[in-house]
């Protein structure tokens, strides 16, 4: 597990010590132990230092905290930051699950800056620009890709029915269903 967790531990702590911020709401909780699951990975396991970074835990330390992402929060996140947060289930100390949480909605990874000690600020940027370029192109790829299907289904297909064929057949059957009463009532009466 250690393999696994080691390289984690050091990206939540390179985000943990670019915002000062952060380490610091951490630091009360130092000997904790925060455990985060998504099944069917393998959980991991980190333990709160007395100056707010991690550290993998130590073998059989009971977690005080356990964040447990179930299996629909990628599509979740997709979807928006409050999605994803309903697809996240925690349980344990109510405190640190609060900090903890509170990081997660406001910790952000500003891999331009990191870029920019590698590659230099002009590089890093138009490296940023591209990436954002990409992951726009990717989004709008989606979403065609899902209108395209969706009109397939309705239109060429016939698989789907449409709002309004459903709501006038909604309507036809309530007035045919009325007739009917009113049918059955004066057969009622004659008989």
């Amino acid at each position: 597990m250690i393999a696994l967790e080691s390289p984690f531990v050091a990206a939540l702590n390179h985000l943990l010590a670019s915002e000062g911020w952060a380490s610091a709401r951490l630091a009360p909780f130092a000997g904790e132990t925060v455990a985060f699951a998504t099944p069917p990975l393998p959980e991991l396991r980190f333990a709160i230092l007395a100056d707010g970074h991690l550290a993998p835990a130590p073998a059989g330390a009971e977690a005080s905290l356990t964040v447990t992402l179930r299996p629909d929060a990628l599509a979740a996140l997709a979807r928006g930051e409050e999605h994803f947060m309903r697809a996240v289930q925690v349980a344990g100390n109510a405190r640190l699950a609060s900090e903890v949480l509170l990081l997660v909605r406001h910790l952000r990874w500003d891999a331009e800056e990191d870029m920019a000690r590698l590659f230099g600020d002009v590089a890093a940027h138009r490296l940023a620009a591209v990436a954002r370029d990409l992951a726009a192109w990717q989004t709008d790829a989606v979403r065609r890709l899902a209108d395209s299907l969706v009109d397939y289904a309705v239109e060429e297909r016939r698989m789907l029915v449409k709002r309004a064929e459903l709501d006038s057949l909604a309507a036809e059957t309530a007035r045919l269903r009325d007739a009917l009463e009113r049918l059955e009532k004066r057969i009622g009466r004659l008989a």
